[in-house]
């Protein structure tokens, strides 16, 4: 690992008066990647907010699987994902992405059981991954680092919209007996990005012939990082639920997989001929911190999406519309944050300080969510949210600046690859963590004649919610109290991880951002980037006579 010494980078005399230009082509390459953005989030928050009416309907549990299957999905093949788009560049791989995700989408809305759902999330999942790893790397194909804060500013803003809006447009569809379209909205979305992609995505492709290319795909490697995700995820789902977390089911796999994954990462760093995950990615304490921030941001992400819809419903005796409505300060909080974050970090060339105030707003915010009662008025709660959210926006954008700034952007693909692998896997922990606590909580403070009606015993969370509403006092007042409380322990837990995060937000180092692009990509046609802007030699080391974050 580097010892990440203080040496002045040799700039260029002319890397700051690179110029960039950006004509149509280009905007509408920009626009096929919101489009692609915003289909990807849609489908992250519209189930939180539909999921109790899906599993009533279907009359199924296993409700966790529904949200594990899609990120299980996501993340098996990332790694895979960044390692074809060098191969056989990033438009086709792209396209590919889109297509699952669509054929997925229609299995999902046609669905006839649990099974055949979760069969379609698994899908919807891989192309889902796919997209948003190839959206990440197309811009980096196309815009250098230090210019890169606005740019993705914009992206996080269409992602946001599609979260902020997906809880009212699942609630809405659900409570009117039509979650299936919930699924089929996809497709023609899909579609219009497809046709964006095709007309404009022209990118450089690598040469050589299609045996040469099949002979570097690291096919040992995703055979590791696949079997390792899935063993893990298993575990992770079926702990607390179907199985003890001290039984042979949940440690065998948990053990396997955790281990799987450590055995790839040695494999990539030292036999893998052509790694899906080179090591120098790794290799700086600053782009590693870079990797942890961005694993517990996400996972906290998504407890917040989908816990604060439950706290919403069971609480506060609202339709799933309603409690959309209810989350829409997270989301329209979250995309001008980013957004603003990222013009910060474009002008000041620093990403410390931006990240470190992230984590300080969300560790609070969420600390003052594990304060909300079941009576505490709907003000606090949105507004507690509001200030995790303000965090959010910083580190959803801000986390990937010291995992890129490290390394030389000819490893862009496969570090962003890695880091939306991670970005996805962490999905999974948080919908699991946060699904674990709240089923043992309620499991132990439900009253007993409540409980009683649901033969399973544990998974009841989400198959609850819809008949608190129904239910006589004082026993409603005992279930919301339960909810209540049991979710104050979700929050607690939550509020530990992000205090990890601002920890390994420490260890960060200040890098210069790079000025330019890689000279082997870039639109089709249009002469090539001159090489980084810092010498080869200097690529890894951090700026000494920078003070500021």
């Amino acid at each position: 690992m580097s010892d990440d010494r203080p040496v002045t980078p040799v700039m260029k005399p002319d890397a700051e008066d690179e110029k960039h230009p950006r004509d149509m082509r280009f905007w509408l390459i920009f626009l096929s990647l919101c489009v692609c953005g915003f289909i990807t989030a849609l489908e992250m928050g519209v189930i939180s907010a539909a999921l109790p009416t899906i599993v009533d309907d279907l009359h199924g549990s296993q409700f966790m699987w529904v949200g594990s299957a899609y990120a299980l999905g996501a993340t098996a093949l990332l790694p895979f994902s960044g390692g074809l788009a060098q191969l056989f560049g990033r438009r086709p791989v792209l396209l590919g992405s889109l297509a699952l995700f669509a054929v997925g989408s229609v299995v999902c809305g046609a669905a006839k059981s649990m099974n055949t759902l979760i069969a379609g999330r698994t899908i919807q999942g891989l192309g889902g991954g796919g997209i948003i790893s190839l959206s990440q790397i197309v811009v980096a194909d196309l815009v250098p680092l230090r210019e890169r804060g606005s740019f993705n500013g914009l992206i996080t803003l269409a992602y946001s919209v599609g979260c902020g809006i997906s809880p009212i447009v699942g609630g809405s569809l659900a409570a009117t007996g039509q979650w299936r379209w919930i699924f089929y909205l996809n497709v023609p979305i899909c579609g219009l990005a497809a046709v964006l992609v095709v007309a404009f995505l022209r990118l450089r492709t690598p040469p050589g012939t299609l045996r040469e290319k099949l002979q570097r795909i690291d096919y040992i490697g995703n055979i590791l990082v696949v079997g390792a995700t899935t063993s893990t995820v298993l575990a992770l789902t079926w702990g607390g639920i179907q199985f003890s977390w001290g039984s042979a089911n949940i440690l065998v796999p948990l053990i396997v997989g955790l281990c799987g994954l450590a055995v790839f990462l040695i494999y990539e760093a030292r036999f893998a001929a052509h790694p899906m995950v080179p090591f120098d990615v790794m290799s700086t304490r600053t782009g590693l911190s870079g990797y942890a921030q961005t694993f517990f941001t996400s996972m906290i992400l998504i407890t917040i999406i989908y816990y604060l819809q439950v706290y919403f419903q069971a609480c506060y005796n609202v339709s799933p519309t309603a409690a959309g409505v209810d989350g829409l300060g997270v989301a329209f909080i979250t995309a001008p944050v980013g957004l603003f974050a990222g013009i910060v970090i474009q002008k000041t060339h620093s990403y410390r300080v931006p990240l470190w105030i992230g984590w300080i707003w969300i560790v609070v915010g969420i600390a003052l969510l594990g304060t909300l009662d079941a009576d505490t008025s709907r003000g606090k709660a949105i507004g507690y949210s509001i200030i995790a959210a303000i965090g959010m926006g910083t580190l959803i954008l801000g986390s990937y600046f010291p995992v890129l700034a490290p390394v030389s952007v000819t490893k862009n693909a496969h570090a962003l690859a890695f880091f939306v692998f991670l970005r996805n896997f962490s999905l999974v922990w948080g919908v699991t963590v946060g699904g674990t606590v709240l089923q043992n909580q309620l499991h132990k403070r439900l009253p007993a004649e409540f409980a009683a009606q649901f033969p399973g015993g544990v998974e009841i969370a989400y198959a609850a919610i819809p008949l608190i509403r129904t239910l006589e006092e004082p026993l409603k007042t005992q279930v919301r109290n339960a909810f209540a409380d049991s979710l104050k322990i979700v929050w607690w837990v939550t509020t530990g991880i992000a205090g990890l995060g601002l920890l390994c937000s420490l260890g960060m180092k200040h890098y210069p951002l790079h000025t330019s692009v890689d000279k082997d990509w870039g639109l089709d046609g249009a002469p090539q980037s001159k090489v980084d802007d810092i010498e080869s030699n200097d690529i890894g080391k951090p700026e000494s006579h920078q003070i500021v974050g």
